[in-house]
């Protein structure tokens, strides 16, 4: 049978209760047996004492005991015995089990005795110069001494319930006003979870286990707020990034179903069609391997230089009538990027490159410190210095590519994404001599 699940309060305040009731059990068991024993001491401690009275209104005359033949100075509260030998010479009216008892004491030596009617027997020997003449046997009744030990104990039990009781509730109290904070904190974060990541607890350095909590909550909301973040940029990016092309689809679609066409505009429309799928593909391409590094998932590393001869052979391939000179170093440059996407990064640059060129590109690679830094250079019109930001925005054009009709705006925007996603940074450098970029990707560890 699965047990019922309790909360963590729950547990605490069983385990409280459970921890006081046996601190409880404990003490009125040891109060019960300190008080008994302390009882049974002066129950033996009244009898002694009234066979101590006794002994001294008995005398000895002749080498014989003699009692008192009539009332003494000596107060007795309870049943005392005097005997001579075995012979008696007081008892007083008992009833026979008790006679018995004390007679049984007479010829022993100094010593207590409990019998069955709740009596206690305390015999002590009359001796005189060595010699014994007989014995004092007292009785005490034990019925006020249990029925104290009684009362004590049922009074301490009334008390540790009380007190157990107390403790219980205001355990209880003290508990939710313990946890309260943690519960409202459980209950905020999953609330801003998901209606609004951006809230934090803000409960500064951690110095105790409920800071550490909000600082706990307040990384893990980072970390939700993050992948939202990421996740709605992503679909912000595709959905600017493919309206684009898709329109160009839609309108070259539309204009072949709107009238009849010769063969050559048939073509001419199919491979315009072509060619925003290709860039549509691309882009969704590109995307996906920036969100993927963004999440870490990629996790490869790969040598720049391979990816560089990629790009600029892709490039030849684009614009066989320019001059694309490449430039790498002997030793290896290993990148936290695979090849592909280091290529991908570098791609809309040359792109660019080859489209403005006059007639040379030149691409070189070189090691900058913990990172490594790719140069694309063309003699074309340049960037001007009021550009230099606004051609890494989706969509947005330079002034030199406005009078062009290829292109949709989106390759720097990219490549800025996918270089940044790395942990990189892509930038423009204004020369009127030509275009100019910079790449630096963070080198593998």
């Amino acid at each position: 049978m699965k047990l019922p699940r309790i909360g963590v309060r729950s547990r605490l305040l069983v385990a409280i209760f459970g921890a006081v009731a046996l601190a409880l059990a404990i003490a009125l068991v040891a109060f019960s047996f300190l008080l008994g024993q302390r009882l049974s001491a002066s129950a033996t401690s009244l009898a002694k004492a009234q066979a101590e009275a006794e002994l001294s209104s008995v005398s000895i005359r002749n080498g014989k005991l003699v009692a008192p033949e009539g009332p003494n100075d000596a107060p007795v509260a309870g049943h005392v015995w005097v005997f001579s030998g075995s012979h008696v010479l007081e008892a007083p009216n008992v009833s026979r089990e008790v006679g018995q008892a004390a007679r049984s004491l007479a010829r022993g030596p100094e010593r207590s005795l409990d019998i069955r009617d709740h009596t206690r027997l305390y015999a002590l020997p009359i001796v005189e110069n060595g010699v014994r003449y007989g014995t004092i046997v007292s009785a005490v009744s034990l019925d006020p001494y249990e029925e104290t030990s009684d009362t004590a104990l049922i009074g301490s039990v009334v008390l540790g319930l009380l007190i157990l009781l107390a403790v219980t509730l205001l355990a209880r109290w003290m508990l939710g006003r313990a946890l309260l904070p943690v519960s409202r904190m459980t209950a905020d974060a999953a609330a801003w979870s998901e209606h609004d990541p951006d809230q934090r607890f803000h409960r500064g350095e951690p110095y105790d286990e409920l800071t550490q909590l909000a600082a706990t909550l307040d990384r893990l909301l980072e970390r939700i707020a993050a992948s939202l973040r990421h996740e709605q940029r992503f679909t912000a990016e595709i959905s600017h990034e493919l309206r684009t092309p898709l329109a160009r689809i839609s309108g070259e679609a539309e204009l072949m179903l709107r009238r009849q066409r010769t063969t050559d505009e048939y073509r001419e429309a199919l491979a315009a069609i072509k060619r925003s799928a290709e860039q549509m593909t691309e882009t969704v391409e590109t995307l996906v391997a920036a969100a993927r590094q963004e999440a870490g998932l990629a996790g490869a590393t790969s040598d720049a230089r391979d990816a560089v001869r990629v790009a600029a052979n892709n490039a030849r391939e684009d614009a066989p009538e320019l001059d694309v000179r490449v430039t790498l170093p002997s030793e290896p440059i290993r990148v936290a990027v695979d090849e592909e996407l280091a290529a991908r990064m570098i791609q809309p640059l040359l792109d660019n490159a080859v489209r403005y060129g006059r007639s040379v590109v030149d691409v070189s690679l070189a090691r900058n410190g913990s990172s490594a830094s790719i140069q694309v250079n063309d003699d074309g019109p340049g960037v001007a210095a009021d550009e230099l930001l606004s051609i890494f925005e989706p969509g947005t054009r330079g002034a030199a590519g406005r009078d062009r009709g290829d292109g949709a705006g989106l390759g720097l925007a990219l490549a800025q994404r996918l270089v940044r996603s790395a942990g990189g940074e892509i930038v423009a450098v204004a020369d009127s001599s030509g275009g100019r970029f910079v790449v630096t990707i963070p080198l593998a560890s």
